[in-house]
Protein backbone atom coordinates (compact mmCIF):
# COMPACT_ATOMS: atom_id res chain seq x y z
CA UNK A 1 0.00 0.00 0.00
CA UNK A 2 1.74 3.06 -0.81
CA UNK A 3 1.46 6.47 0.48
CA UNK A 4 -2.07 8.38 -0.12
CA UNK A 5 -1.82 10.74 -2.47
CA UNK A 6 -2.15 14.45 -1.57
CA UNK A 7 -1.00 13.29 1.90
CA UNK A 8 1.59 14.92 3.81
CA UNK A 9 3.20 14.88 7.38
CA UNK A 10 1.22 17.21 8.83
CA UNK A 11 -1.77 15.27 7.89
CA UNK A 12 -0.29 11.50 8.12
CA UNK A 13 0.97 12.28 11.98
CA UNK A 14 -2.07 13.00 13.66
CA UNK A 15 -3.91 10.26 11.71
CA UNK A 16 -1.10 7.73 13.05
CA UNK A 17 -1.63 8.85 16.40
CA UNK A 18 -5.27 8.79 15.95
CA UNK A 19 -4.96 4.97 14.68
CA UNK A 20 -2.67 3.85 17.45
CA UNK A 21 -4.56 5.83 20.00
CA UNK A 22 -8.02 3.95 18.47
CA UNK A 23 -6.25 0.03 17.88
CA UNK A 24 -4.25 0.40 21.17
CA UNK A 25 -7.68 0.75 23.29
CA UNK A 26 -9.55 -1.80 21.23
CA UNK A 27 -6.91 -4.35 21.48
CA UNK A 28 -4.27 -2.99 23.96
CA UNK A 29 -0.81 -2.39 23.02
CA UNK A 30 1.11 -5.79 22.43
CA UNK A 31 -1.52 -6.92 20.60
CA UNK A 32 -1.23 -4.21 17.74
CA UNK A 33 1.58 -4.76 15.03
CA UNK A 34 2.93 -1.40 13.51
CA UNK A 35 1.06 -2.97 10.44
CA UNK A 36 -2.03 -3.24 11.59
CA UNK A 37 -1.42 1.04 12.16
CA UNK A 38 -0.24 1.30 8.74
CA UNK A 39 -3.22 -0.42 7.72
CA UNK A 40 -5.50 1.90 9.13
CA UNK A 41 -3.99 4.85 8.24
CA UNK A 42 -3.69 3.79 4.28
CA UNK A 43 0.63 3.83 4.40
CA UNK A 44 2.83 1.05 4.08
CA UNK A 45 4.31 0.21 7.54
CA UNK A 46 7.56 1.23 6.21
CA UNK A 47 6.54 4.24 6.14
CA UNK A 48 5.29 4.74 9.94
CA UNK A 49 8.64 4.95 10.80
CA UNK A 50 8.64 8.61 9.24
CA UNK A 51 6.39 9.92 12.09
CA UNK A 52 7.98 7.23 15.20
CA UNK A 53 10.51 5.40 16.28
CA UNK A 54 8.59 2.95 16.98
CA UNK A 55 5.76 1.74 18.96
CA UNK A 56 6.97 2.31 22.14
CA UNK A 57 7.67 6.06 21.39
CA UNK A 58 4.14 6.09 20.24
CA UNK A 59 2.22 4.70 23.16
CA UNK A 60 4.54 7.05 25.36
CA UNK A 61 3.51 9.68 23.30
CA UNK A 62 -0.07 9.22 23.86
CA UNK A 63 0.04 9.15 27.26
CA UNK A 64 2.28 12.03 27.40
CA UNK A 65 -0.13 14.72 25.23
CA UNK A 66 -2.92 12.72 27.28
CA UNK A 67 -1.39 14.01 30.76
CA UNK A 68 0.32 17.35 28.92
CA UNK A 69 -3.41 18.15 27.92
CA UNK A 70 -5.17 17.24 30.88
CA UNK A 71 -2.25 19.61 33.36
CA UNK A 72 -2.92 22.48 31.05
CA UNK A 73 -6.67 22.48 30.81
CA UNK A 74 -6.75 22.15 34.12
CA UNK A 75 -4.47 25.43 34.57
CA UNK A 76 -6.98 27.02 32.54
CA UNK A 77 -10.08 26.25 34.55
CA UNK A 78 -8.44 26.47 37.97
CA UNK A 79 -11.15 28.84 40.03
CA UNK A 80 -8.24 29.93 42.89
CA UNK A 81 -11.22 30.33 45.15
CA UNK A 82 -12.55 28.84 48.32
CA UNK A 83 -11.06 25.13 48.86
CA UNK A 84 -14.49 23.36 48.43
CA UNK A 85 -15.47 25.28 45.31
CA UNK A 86 -11.96 24.13 43.64
CA UNK A 87 -13.29 20.83 45.00
CA UNK A 88 -16.21 20.83 43.03
CA UNK A 89 -14.64 22.26 40.29
CA UNK A 90 -11.85 20.06 40.39
CA UNK A 91 -14.87 17.47 40.31
CA UNK A 92 -16.95 18.61 37.28
CA UNK A 93 -13.63 19.37 35.50
CA UNK A 94 -12.28 15.67 35.65
CA UNK A 95 -15.43 13.92 35.28
CA UNK A 96 -15.96 16.11 31.66
CA UNK A 97 -12.62 16.08 30.22
CA UNK A 98 -11.98 12.38 31.13
CA UNK A 99 -15.42 11.65 29.46
CA UNK A 100 -14.52 13.29 26.40
CA UNK A 101 -10.95 11.46 26.32
CA UNK A 102 -12.44 7.82 27.10
CA UNK A 103 -9.85 5.74 24.80
CA UNK A 104 -7.23 7.93 25.91
CA UNK A 105 -7.89 7.53 29.37
CA UNK A 106 -7.80 3.35 29.02
CA UNK A 107 -4.59 3.73 27.43
CA UNK A 108 -3.35 6.01 30.05
CA UNK A 109 -4.49 4.18 33.11
CA UNK A 110 -4.30 0.26 31.45
CA UNK A 111 -1.16 0.78 29.14
CA UNK A 112 1.63 2.09 32.17
CA UNK A 113 2.68 -1.81 32.56
CA UNK A 114 4.04 -1.50 28.91
CA UNK A 115 6.18 1.55 29.32
CA UNK A 116 9.95 1.20 29.24
CA UNK A 117 11.47 2.29 32.57
CA UNK A 118 12.02 5.59 31.65
CA UNK A 119 9.42 6.09 29.80
CA UNK A 120 7.53 5.08 32.67
CA UNK A 121 9.37 7.78 35.17
CA UNK A 122 8.59 10.22 33.09
CA UNK A 123 4.49 9.42 33.05
CA UNK A 124 4.61 8.71 36.54
CA UNK A 125 6.09 12.48 37.33
CA UNK A 126 2.95 13.32 35.11
CA UNK A 127 0.30 11.77 36.60
CA UNK A 128 2.06 13.24 40.33
CA UNK A 129 1.92 16.80 39.28
CA UNK A 130 -2.04 16.10 38.71
CA UNK A 131 -2.66 14.08 41.77
CA UNK A 132 -0.33 17.01 43.59
CA UNK A 133 -3.71 19.49 42.62
CA UNK A 134 -5.92 17.22 44.31
CA UNK A 135 -3.92 16.59 47.35
CA UNK A 136 -3.89 20.68 47.92
CA UNK A 137 -7.08 20.94 47.53
CA UNK A 138 -8.04 18.44 49.66
CA UNK A 139 -5.81 19.20 52.15
CA UNK A 140 -7.25 23.20 52.10
CA UNK A 141 -10.49 21.74 52.94
CA UNK A 142 -9.04 20.25 55.88
CA UNK A 143 -9.45 16.35 54.46
CA UNK A 144 -7.62 13.26 55.12
CA UNK A 145 -5.44 14.16 58.03
CA UNK A 146 -4.45 10.84 58.42
CA UNK A 147 -3.38 10.43 54.87
CA UNK A 148 -4.03 12.63 52.45
CA UNK A 149 -2.60 10.44 49.26
CA UNK A 150 -5.08 7.51 50.05
CA UNK A 151 -7.83 10.00 50.01
CA UNK A 152 -6.35 11.31 46.82
CA UNK A 153 -5.96 8.33 45.08
CA UNK A 154 -9.48 6.93 46.13
CA UNK A 155 -10.98 9.85 45.10
CA UNK A 156 -9.11 9.91 41.59
CA UNK A 157 -10.20 6.44 40.80
CA UNK A 158 -13.21 6.80 41.82
CA UNK A 159 -13.77 10.05 38.86
CA UNK A 160 -11.90 8.30 36.63
CA UNK A 161 -14.04 5.24 36.75
CA UNK A 162 -16.98 6.63 35.48
CA UNK A 163 -15.47 6.48 31.95
CA UNK A 164 -16.02 2.38 32.37
CA UNK A 165 -19.63 3.05 32.66
CA UNK A 166 -20.62 5.47 31.17
CA UNK A 167 -22.61 6.11 28.08
CA UNK A 168 -23.84 9.17 25.90
CA UNK A 169 -27.60 8.83 26.42
CA UNK A 170 -28.24 7.12 29.25
CA UNK A 171 -30.35 8.12 32.56
CA UNK A 172 -27.98 10.68 33.20
CA UNK A 173 -26.77 13.48 31.11
CA UNK A 174 -23.15 14.93 32.11
CA UNK A 175 -23.75 17.96 34.55
CA UNK A 176 -26.43 15.40 36.67
CA UNK A 177 -23.32 12.49 36.95
CA UNK A 178 -21.53 15.35 37.72
CA UNK A 179 -23.14 17.11 40.25
CA UNK A 180 -23.56 13.46 42.18
CA UNK A 181 -20.16 12.63 42.06
CA UNK A 182 -19.71 16.46 43.52
CA UNK A 183 -21.92 15.14 46.70
CA UNK A 184 -20.17 11.72 46.83
CA UNK A 185 -16.56 13.83 46.66
CA UNK A 186 -18.14 15.94 49.46
CA UNK A 187 -19.57 13.10 51.24
CA UNK A 188 -16.16 10.87 51.50
CA UNK A 189 -13.81 13.76 52.13
CA UNK A 190 -16.11 14.87 55.13
CA UNK A 191 -15.89 11.17 56.23
CA UNK A 192 -12.02 11.23 56.36
CA UNK A 193 -11.71 14.56 57.84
Amino acid sequence: MARKSGSSSEKTRPLVRSAALSLFARYGFAAVSMRQIAAEVGVQAGALYRYTPDKQSLLFELMQVHMEELLAAWGEVDPKGAPLDRLDSFVRFHIHHHMDRAEAVFISYMELRNLTPANFAVIEGLRAQYEQVLEEILNACGAAAGDRKLTTLAVLAMLTGVNTWYREGGRLDRDAIADSYVGMVRGLISAAA
